[in-house]
């Protein structure tokens, strides 16, 4: 942002019309609504958060706004991810939200970043911006946008959602505390679900989103303290806001006293799940014995005896299973495992959506004794891609 007044953009007779009512604000005015203008705010995910935010500073009249997204539209995306309609499904995220925007205020810059946010980019990328928006959704991202946001000096504006729950905050260099003094190490993969596995209230991406978008506004203009040093959490089913406190650690390690962190290094984890995945519950971490879909199709076709696991949510079985499997939600599964009337030789396959909490449902049967165990790869979702595409994704 520019420093002295008389550097700030001059508004056009329409951006003056446009934005009135920001205008007639006595802590905008003129000014602020100059300081938007001149401002840039980089969107990290085009997704559920960024979609609202995204729209928002838009219309809020934001000089320059960058979209970072690698992914593409699918249908499930929909029932949150307001940037995108119907049409778009299958098309760039990064394309659909670059338009809807710019639908709102032909006014403003969009500028699109199509590419996967990694240790290479993530720096050059923020150097671009006043303001970052973290709307991603896995930690090994966030630790690369909070690294190059504490190093670069730039505000990094943090928004969260599962299920029912989501918060927010603000990580501003040399004002208050860094992502790091919140969340000093990722938790073990295996221990963070996603939404993909328990689901989110679309709206709740909504209320994030457009807290993310105040924050953004409030800090280009110049006004209030925001949630600097605070963390937000919102609960959508008792329909309450609650703030907790966070303070700087002075033993961070990149914003702390002394640094041992002195360039953007990357963080390996991801809590989504990806046949890549291999983290179980076994203390023993057995080998991974994997069947394809193909494979398993033809061994039910052949009359095979054994026993196929689903291990998903009941929620989500409703929806689609595999024809002759048998439901128990893997949080059911320890205490449940006399229904198999277990024993060494019996033949197991097991199945989730995409393969990660079947593996660890692997790791309990193998320490529970059972040595003939299988996992789907890629779960349901390679079944319905591979052998029955008449079945409901979700």
């Amino acid at each position: 942002m520019p420093e002295k007044n008389d550097n700030l953009p001059e508004l056009t007779a329409s951006e003056r019309l446009r934005y009135s009512r920001h205008l007639i604000l006595p802590e905008v005015g003129l000014e602020g609504q100059q300081k938007l203008k001149a401002g840039g705010v980089l969107i990290i995910g085009a997704g559920g958060l960024g979609s609202p935010a995204g729209m928002y500073l838009a219309a809020a009249g934001v000089g320059k706004i960058g979209i970072v997204d690698f992914d593409k539209i699918d249908l499930s995306n929909l029932q949150r991810q307001i940037l995108h309609a119907t049409v778009d499904v299958g098309t760039s995220k990064c394309a659909s939200a670059k338009k809807r925007m710019q639908e709102i205020n032909p006014e403003i810059e969009i500028v699109v970043h199509e590419e996967l946010v990694s240790q290479a980019n993530i720096e050059a990328l923020v150097k671009q911006y006043d303001v970052v928006i973290d709307a991603t959704d896995n930690f090994s991202t966030r630790y690369l946008i909070n690294d190059a946001c504490v190093l670069g000096r730039k505000p990094n504006i943090y928004g969260a959602i599962y299920r029912f729950e989501g918060q927010a905050s603000v990580f501003a260099p040399g004002q208050g505390p860094c992502y790091r003094c919140l969340f000093p190490t990722p938790p073990p993969p295996d221990t963070v679900p996603n939404c993909a596995e328990g689901g989110v209230l679309g709206v709740l991406a909504g209320v994030i989103g457009v807290l993310q978008a105040t924050e953004a506004i409030r800090i280009l203009i110049g006004m209030g303290t925001g949630l600097i040093g605070r963390l937000m959490l919102y609960d959508a089913m008792e329909m309450r806001f609650d703030t907790v406190n966070i303070k700087r650690n002075a033993d961070c390690p990149i914003c702390g006293d002394k640094p041992t962190i002195t360039s953007v290094v990357d963080t390996a984890f991801s809590c989504a799940p990806s046949s890549a995945d291999t983290a179980v519950d076994s203390a023993s971490a057995q080998a991974v014995e994997e069947i394809t879909a193909i494979n398993l199709n033809q061994r039910l076709k052949n009359g095979d005896k054994f026993l196929l696991l689903d291990v998903r949510n009941p929620e989500e079985y409703i929806l689609c299973s595999i024809p002759g499997s048998t439901l128990i939600p893997l949080p059911e599964l320890e205490k449940r495992m006399k229904e198999f009337k277990l024993d060494e030789e019996k033949e197991i396959v097991v199945y989730c959506k995409s393969g990660a909490r079947s593996r660890r449902a692997m790791g309990m049967l193998q320490d529970a004794g059972c040595k003939k165990v299988k996992n789907l790869t890629g779960g349901i979702l390679a079944w319905i891609a591979e052998v029955d595409p008449t079945m409901m994704s979700y």
